[in-house]
């Protein structure tokens, strides 16, 4: 069996995996959550002053619902990619970890020569 590698070649018969585009997923998880609150904190600081500037206004109430509706959005992105940042970091932890434990143990099997040099070929 000949398993493809990320640049399209065959890779051999053994699969490997890489923690690399976990922990870059979850980097990314945690970008998108501080983004995602500092976006919610503007948004209530751009509409402070709404309701006493607009005071008699109908579309105020509307506007006040409208953020209110996006502030809340905007928390559920942020506790959404919290829990993901912390899922994807575990994955690329245990798949390193299985990576690691499994070469140990195929290095504790003991190997006559001659199959060696035959496996080398």
């Amino acid at each position: 069996m000949s398993l493809s590698s990320a640049s399209g070649s065959p890779a051999g018969d053994s699969l490997k995996h890489s923690d690399g585009p976990w922990t870059s997923a979850s980097g990314t998880a945690g970008k998108l959550s501080a983004s995602s609150d500092k976006s919610r904190v503007r948004l209530g600081l751009a509409h402070e002053s709404v309701a006493s500037a607009g005071s008699g206004l109908s579309a105020v109430a509307a506007l006040v619902a409208v953020r209110q509706s996006w502030e809340e959005r905007l928390t559920s992105v942020r506790g959404e990619c919290d829990y993901l940042e912390g899922a994807l970091r575990t994955v690329a932890k245990e798949l390193g970890e299985a990576d690691s434990d499994a070469q140990k143990a195929v290095r504790r099997v003991k190997v006559p020569r001659e199959a060696k040099s035959e496996a080398s070929r």
